[in-house]
């Protein structure tokens, strides 16, 4: 299917693009065949997910495929549990998918709503020291390049793109399937609770790497954060979730509802952005629950906000956590919005924000009906300061020169990029600013 002028979006409504050309292919082949007759009228064409990226890495001003219908299992090892999706099948779809074979992903991030080639394009983590981001966990996928050719890569073949392909931020060609080594499924038990953000800073290295699963968030103006605490169980050991009223209450009710309508407040009257945040701080109950993985590592979203999240070394995460709570307060700033840190392990992907070095994330967000900028490129300052790596698919300011010193692996990336997309078929003005032409 084919239609022309409408406008794209992306989620946090930071980004629109009214395209040339909307796709929406059906198979491999109508991929290749779109790609190819962007490049017989000299366009450019670039695949989106969900628009759940808040810079502009999905913007397509030419052609815009969108993989909606390119979606669901493609095959399944039970002898390796390796399994092979479609690049448009959204990440909640998943766990319904691997249910029948007794699979899961190893780890996932705090949103499912990506499609599997959006979010390990952009480099989607969740946390847990031991547990890399979602490019990790593909051991194979299979690209269409420039001139319309299918490319298969995994640690056997093509192997020399494989550390490049895993996260390509869509600079590499157009992803229509990944192959995703999986783990039994497993259960989650999930303590969640409130605690002096003193205490959680100055321990936050050592619960990192004893429990499988720490994260915190801190409400601007408050002295306590609300810790997470994930142990993955055996599905033999039972679940104990929830109750459904009290899991609407907390998290559509109070974390979605109530929530956005004190951001619209706090947008309008910023002055009572402190107090609401303290009054929030005092409804941070304990909350004990054990249910299946998918459950527990993803959160609704249903308050519309704008984000920026940078990785540092993990021993930095404390002083930087520090310094931008004094910059809020010496600001006069009213934030209404959490700050979220995590962490993840160590690894080989070439533009990953974990390469090579033990990381930790800090994310900032603000209400989208608020401009994020002086408070984000103050933040962005102290990250960098840091040694600190922009998510990709996340607000920020950086471009090729800066990050090129941020990445060991970044003109590796480039020499892959001018071998399967030398015409720049599948770029952007995003992609133009953090690689260069």
């Amino acid at each position: 299917m084919t239609n022309t002028g409408a406008l794209w979006r992306n989620w946090a409504r930071s980004e629109s693009v009214r395209p040339i050309r909307i796709e929406r292919p059906t198979s491999v082949a109508a991929v290749q065949r779109a790609v190819i007759a962007a490049a017989k009228s000299g366009m450019s064409i670039k695949a989106v997910g969900s628009g759940h990226s808040f810079s502009g890495i999905a913007v397509a001003p030419g052609v815009l495929l969108d993989l909606a219908d390119l979606a669901g299992l493609v095959g399944v090892d039970t002898n390796t549990g390796r399994v092979t999706l479609a690049a448009g099948t959204r990440l909640h779809r998943i766990r319904g998918l691997l249910a029948p074979y007794g699979l899961a992903l190893a780890n996932m991030g705090d949103v499912d709503r990506q499609t599997i080639s959006g979010a390990t394009s952009t480099g989607t983590h969740g946390t847990g020291s031991a547990f890399g981001g979602l490019a990790t966990q593909i051991v194979g996928l299979t690209l269409v390049t420039g001139d319309g050719g299918l490319l298969h890569v995994s640690e056997t073949e093509n192997a020399e793109i494989f550390p490049a392909a895993r996260l390509g931020l869509g600079a590499l060609g157009i992803l229509v399937d990944v192959t995703i080594q999986c783990v039994p499924a497993f259960l989650l038990h999930a303590v969640e609770q409130a605690e002096p953000l003193a205490e959680v800073l100055d321990t936050f290295d050592e619960r990192s790497r004893t429990a499988d699963h720490f994260e915190f968030y801190w409400f601007p103006h408050t002295e306590k954060a609300l810790t997470k605490t994930n142990t993955r169980l055996d599905p033999a050991s039972g679940r104990a979730p929830l109750a459904p009223v009290s899991r609407w209450i907390d998290d559509e009710l109070l974390a979605n509802g109530a929530f956005g309508a004190l951001c619209t407040v706090g947008a309008v009257v910023p002055q009572t952005v402190p107090t609401i945040n303290r009054f929030a701080e005092r409804f941070m109950a304990r909350r004990e629950y054990t249910d299946a993985s998918t459950r527990i590592f993803v959160s609704r979203r249903a308050v519309r906000f704008h984000e920026m999240e940078y990785a540092l070394p993990i021993a930095a995460i404390p002083a930087a956590v520090r310094e931008v709570r004094e910059l809020i307060q010496r600001s006069g700033w009213r934030i209404s919005f959490p700050i979220e840190v995590r962490s993840a392990a160590a690894d080989d992907v070439w533009l990953s924000t974990a390469h090579g070095r033990e990381t930790g994330y800090i994310a900032v967000h603000r209400f989208y009906r608020e401009n994020p900028g002086e408070y984000f490129a103050a933040v962005e300052a102290i990250m960098r300061a840091h040694d600190g790596r922009p998510h990709w698919g996340k607000m920020h300011t950086r471009d090729a020169e800066s990050l090129r010193e941020a990445y060991p692996h970044f003109d590796d990336f480039l020499a892959v990029r001018d071998r399967l997309d030398p015409e720049r078929r599948f770029g952007n003005r995003y992609l133009d600013r953090v690689l260069g032409r």
